[in-house]
């Protein structure tokens, strides 16, 4: 089957998951582009229901498309005019796949006995979420807390950015992240607020423990006070030069390679 009207029900579906959150959370679906994120998925056990292609991403990536479509039961070839008008990004490679949202999103209490966590409070740029599930997964843990005010994980930059870790990373939604740090509390847990302040314990001063969280906050506001209140302690990224604070992503991966350091030690 070729398709070639911009009216196809799976071109539409397409191009509206990569732009609508929305639509994203209500259908239960999402949608992937490029060949190295299609592929990532269909290794990663994820339900890819729909497998679009171009004839020239067909002659390019014939190894992947072969292993994507025996995964999927075939995919449909799409006019090369079409790739443009679906895709998000700027140079697109005509892969395309709608999914299933996964199910490796524990429920909330189940966060209690998993193993180590980061805590992540109204996250809301794409490139800085995905960036930190990618290291994240790299790094072992066990899974991140979002709260409410976090961006879609399926947005398709966060997609991108986290080179395929959405897939696998349990996250944890956890609605307002200074209840969830009170439950973790009561659960046997230390939470520290990772905050800009050179008054707060240095990371390095910690004696780190395997249940303990931290937590990061929002790339220009940080933590709420609500949820820095709720925390056992707050702690800071020591530094020499004269800039006053770090990329919440950045941030996040020294915290997060830091107390898996010290744990070992």
């Amino acid at each position: 089957m070729r398709i070639t009207s911009r009216d196809n029900r799976y071109v539409k579906e397409v191009r509206r998951l990569l732009a609508d959150a929305k639509y994203r959370r209500e259908s239960g679906r999402f949608a992937i582009e490029g060949v190295r994120l299609c592929r990532d998925a269909v290794r990663s056990g994820v339900k890819v229901e729909v497998f679009l292609y171009t004839p020239k991403a067909a002659r390019q990536y014939a190894e992947a498309l072969e292993e994507m479509g025996t995964a999927c039961g075939g995919g449909m070839e799409i006019a090369e005019e079409l790739s443009d008008y679906m895709a998000d990004t700027a140079a697109p490679q005509g892969v395309y796949g709608i999914c299933r949202v996964l199910d490796n999103r524990p429920a909330c209490d189940t966060m209690k006995t998993a193993g180590r966590l980061l805590g992540l409070e109204d996250i809301q740029d794409p490139a800085n979420l995905g960036a930190v599930i990618r290291t994240a997964e790299a790094l072992g843990l066990e899974g991140l807390l979002l709260s409410t005010g976090c961006c879609d994980p399926y947005n398709p930059k966060v997609l991108r950015a986290s080179m395929g870790g959405v897939f696998r990373l349990p996250l944890y939604p956890v609605g307002e992240m200074a209840a969830a740090v009170e439950r973790l509390r009561l659960a046997g847990r230390r939470c520290f607020a990772c905050v800009p302040d050179g008054e707060a314990a240095s990371i390095c001063s910690i004696e780190w423990r395997s249940e303990d969280v931290c937590l990061i906050g929002n790339e220009g506001n940080g933590l709420r006070e609500a949820t820095t209140a709720a925390c056992d302690g707050r702690i800071t990224i020591p530094m020499a030069g004269r800039a006053e604070s770090l990329n919440a992503a950045m941030a996040a991966g020294i915290v997060m390679w830091e107390t898996m350091r010290a744990r070992k030690t």
